[in-house]
C-alpha cells in the first residue's frame, strides 16, 4: 500500500485549514474549544488515530467527539486507546504539537511521527468514531473521517453514541468480542441482560419503589435512555425529561454538573412525591448523580462520593459471602467529602486511596487492586476487575450463587470507563438488593459542609503541590500558613492547587458547620491572594454577613 503524504497536506490546505493561532493542549478531557475552531484539530486527530492503530499494529482506536458536560456552542475530540484506556500520555504531546504546527509544517511532522515511532505506514489501521448530538458534530465526524482516509485507513462511524459506549466498541473490537459486541444493540444486549436477571422479577423490594426520573441533560444519554426502555419492558420504570427536542439546549440549565454545582433540580422537572429518586447525567453520559427532595422541598444531592460508598460496601458484602480473598479498594480526589472517607473506612473497612485530579490518575490507582473502585464527586467512575480476580469468582460461581451474583454484576459494569447508564443500572440494582429508598442512602453518613473558590493569579504555576494535590509545596510557607488556619476549625480540611486551564487556584475547604467552612475557606483564600500573587479583587469576608 502506497501512500503519499501530499495528500494530507492537500486535504488540510483545501478542506480543513488551520484557522487559529492558539495554542490549544491535549489533555485528560483531550481537546476542547469553539467548534467553529476544531475542524483542522478533527482532521488532524483522525490522521493522528491512524498512525495510533499502525503503532499498536493494527488495534482499534475510538475517537469521541463531545464536549462533555460544556456548553452547547462548545465541541471536542479525545481518542480512546485499544482497552478503552485514555490517551497514552506520551502520545498526548504528541498530539498537542500536531494540532498547533502550521499548515505549511504538517506534511514534514507526519513524516517526523511515522519516523520516530518506527511505525509501518504499509500496514492495516482501524477507526472506530463516534459523536454526540451537538448540531455542529457531524461536519466535525467528517473531518475526522478525512484525516483516517488521507491516510488509507478503515474507519467506521457509529454516529451518535454515547462516549462510553465508544470504549465499550473499542474494547469488543480488541478483545474479538469476548467483552461483547461491538454493535449499540450489543452494548444494550450486554447491560440489559445482566440488569434483568439480577433483579430476577423483584421490581420492588422493602422501601424501594420501580420509579426513577432521568435528566438526559438535552444530550446523547435521554436518546439512549429511551432506547434502553424500549427494550427493559417496565423492569425499571423511568421518565425521561430534558430529551434534546424542542428548544431546551444540551447541558443548559440541566445535567449532573449543573445540578451538583448549582445544588438544585434542573429545568423541566415534573411534579413529585418527596423523596423521590431522580437522576442526572451529562451530555455524552459519562458522569451521574442522584437527587430528590424532602418533604420540606429541600434539595438533597448524592454525588459520586455516595454512589461509590454504596457500592463499596455491596461488593464488600458479596466477596465475604462468597468467601474469595480479593483485595478491594477505592480510590478518591482531595475533592471527596471527608466524611464520605471516614465512613469507608472506618464503617466498611475498606482501604482509601487518594490520587491527583483526573480519571487517567484514579483509573490507573483502580487497577492496582482486585477489585478497584474509583469515583470523582462529579460522578464519573466505575468498577475495574483484574482477570485473576474473575477467574477467581469464575470458578467459586460453579457452586456458590452469591458469586453467580458478582459474575452478572461484572457484567453490567462498564469497566472502561465511567458510564453514567452502566452505573445507574447498578444503582438500581443496590437499592433494590437492600430495600432503601433515598432516605436510608442518604442516612448512612453526614456530609461535612464545604466549599470550593477560585481565586485569580497572576501565574498559576507559582502553586506547586505534592501528596495527591493535598499538601502545597511552592510557594514556600504557604501550606504552614494553612496548617495554622486549618488547626482553628472542628473537622477542619483544606487545600489549594493550581488550575490545569487557567490563572486561576483552586481553594477547597470543609469543617463541622457551614459558617466555619465559608471562614476557612475565605481565610485560606486570603492566603492565596497574599502569597500566590492574587491580583482579583480582595475576598469578603463573610462574617462580614457578605458573600464570597
Amino acid at each position: 500500500m502506497s501512500i503519499n503524504l501530499r495528500t494530507v497536506y492537500a486535504f488540510a490546505r483545501e478542506m480543513y485549514p488551520k484557522v487559529s493561532k492558539e495554542t490549544i493542549q491535549y489533555g485528560t478531557a483531550g481537546f476542547r474549544g469553539k467548534a467553529e475552531l476544531l475542524d483542522s484539530v478533527m482532521f488532524r486527530m483522525g490522521v493522528l488515530a491512524t498512525l495510533r492503530s499502525r503503532f499498536r499494529e493494527g488495534s482499534v482506536i475510538g475517537v469521541m467527539i463531545t464536549a462533555s458536560h460544556n456548553p452547547e456552542p462548545d465541541n471536542g475530540v479525545k481518542l480512546i486507546d485499544p482497552k478503552g484506556e485514555m490517551l497514552e500520555s506520551s502520545w498526548e504531546k504528541i498530539a498537542t504539537d500536531l494540532v498547533n504546527v502550521s499548515d505549511q509544517e504538517l506534511e514534514q511532522h507526519v513524516a517526523n511521527i511515522i519516523k520516530d515511532n518506527q511505525i509501518d505506514i504499509t500496514s492495516s489501521s482501524y477507526v472506530y468514531v463516534g459523536m454526540d448530538n451537538r448540531y455542529h458534530s457531524p461536519r466535525l465526524l467528517k473531518a475526522v473521517a478525512d484525516g483516517v482516509i488521507a491516510l488509507k485507513g478503515n474507519v467506521r462511524e457509529f454516529g451518535i453514541v454515547t462516549t462510553p459506549m465508544m470504549h465499550f466498541f473499542v474494547v469488543a473490537a480488541n478483545t474479538k468480542e469476548a467483552y461483547g459486541k461491538p454493535t449499540e444493540e450489543g452494548y444494550y444486549d450486554k447491560l440489559i441482560s445482566a440488569f434483568e436477571k439480577l433483579r430476577n422479577g423483584q421490581l420492588e423490594n422493602g422501601n424501594y419503589r420501580n420509579r426513577l426520573i432521568f435528566d438526559g441533560a438535552n444530550g446523547v444519554g435521554a436518546r439512549k435512555m429511551l432506547q434502553f426502555n424500549k427494550r427493559m419492558n417496565k423492569s425499571l420504570d423511568v421518565t425521561v425529561i430534558n430529551q434534546g427536542v424542542g428548544p431546551g439546549k444540551i447541558n443548559e440549565e440541566c445535567g449532573a454538573d449543573h445540578v451538583k454545582v448549582q445544588q438544585k433540580p434542573p429545568v423541566g422537572m415534573p411534579i413529585v412525591e418527596p423523596y423521590t429518586r431522580c437522576v442526572s447525567v451529562d451530555g455524552d453520559a459519562d458522569r451521574v448523580v442522584y437527587f430528590f427532595t424532602d418533604e420540606t422541598g429541600q434539595f438533597r444531592l448524592l454525588d459520586g462520593d455516595r454512589i461509590a460508598t454504596l457500592v463499596a460496601g455491596y461488593l464488600m458484602d458479596l466477596i465475604q459471602s462468597c468467601q474469595l480473598d480479593l483485595r478491594l479498594g477505592l480510590v478518591q480526589t482531595a475533592y471527596a467529602n471527608g466524611a464520605s472517607t471516614d465512613y469507608i473506612v472506618n464503617e466498611l473497612k475498606v482501604p482509601v486511596s487518594c490520587v491527583p485530579t483526573g480519571v487517567k490518575h484514579l483509573h490507573h490507582k483502580a487497577l492496582e487492586y482486585d477489585i478497584g473502585i474509583y469515583f470523582e464527586a462529579n460522578g464519573h467512575g466505575t468498577i475495574v476487575f483484574s482477570d485473576s480476580s474473575k477467574a477467581a469468582i469464575s470458578e467459586a460461581a460453579k457452586t456458590n450463587p452469591k458469586a453467580q451474583t458478582l459474575l452478572l454484576v461484572i457484567d453490567l459494569i462498564n469497566e472502561t470507563v465511567g458510564d453514567a447508564i452502566s452505573d445507574m443500572l447498578l444503582v438500581e440494582t443496590i437499592l433494590n438488593h437492600k430495600g432503601w429508598d433515598v432516605k436510608d442512602w442518604i442516612s448512612s453518613y453526614a456530609d461535612l459542609p464545604n466549599q470550593q473558590l477560585k481565586i485569580q493569579v497572576k501565574d498559576r504555576n507559582v502553586i506547586q503541590t505534592t501528596d495527591a494535590e493535598r499538601v502545597c509545596v511552592k510557594p514556600e510557607g504557604l501550606q504552614d500558613e494553612i496548617n495554622q488556619v486549618v488547626a482553628n476549625y472542628k473537622r477542619g480540611r483544606a487545600f489549594v492547587r493550581p488550575s490545569g486551564t487557567e490563572d486561576v487556584v483552586r481553594v477547597y475547604a470543609e469543617a463541622s458547620t457551614r459558617e466555619d467552612t465559608l471562614q476557612l475557606a475565605y481565610e485560606v483564600g486570603r492566603l492565596v491572594q497574599k502569597l500566590a500573587g492574587g491580583v482579583g479583587p480582595e475576598l469578603v469576608n463573610p462574617s462580614n454577613n457578605a458573600h464570597l
